[in-house]
């Protein structure tokens, strides 16, 4: 798990524009992890929660500190690639949001961001690759948790 380092963060630096932000990514298989890396967020920390899940049925309560703000992304109500009327894959639309976020948000100012990546594979290969190799994250910035190996079913 990322654990972010809080001593140097005081009264005086809480309002410079060169704090981290955080970007969170899951999905529905993931929930449990993001939960735990909220929790480890400082309670001023800023930044985006993406959380792709098959439906509206699968979304709950999540806590996360006050600057974050959460998004729900339902494969369910979005479709696949443009005019292939294709459902959403698993990873689509939080790879879109993630796409759109960051070329909103992440300019050459002063601050850093740091992203921290869940769920099944192809989110996450697919969101680590877009951070870094499109966007220029550095390979440190984007932290993505081990997940436990789980032996096949005999």
């Amino acid at each position: 798990m990322h654990r972010p380092d809080h001593s140097s963060h005081t009264a005086e630096t809480a309002h410079h524009d060169d704090r981290v932000q955080f970007l969170v990514v899951g999905d529905e298989t993931s929930l449990s992890e993001v939960e735990a890396e909220l929790a480890l967020l400082p309670l001023c920390a800023r930044g985006r929660v993406f959380l792709e899940v098959e439906d509206a049925d699968r979304i709950a309560p999540i806590s996360a500190p006050i600057r974050m703000t959460v998004t729900w992304l339902t494969r369910a109500t979005r479709s696949g690639r443009p005019g292939t009327g294709e459902r959403c894959a698993r990873g689509a639309a939080a790879t879109r949001a993630v796409r759109a976020w960051a070329t909103e948000m992440l300019c050459d100012g002063p601050g850093a961001t740091q992203a921290i990546v869940t769920g099944g594979f192809s989110l996450v290969t697919e969101v680590r690759e877009l951070l870094q190799a499109e966007v220029g994250m550095d390979r440190d910035a984007v932290v993505t948790p081990e997940r436990p190996h789980r032996p096949a079913s005999v």
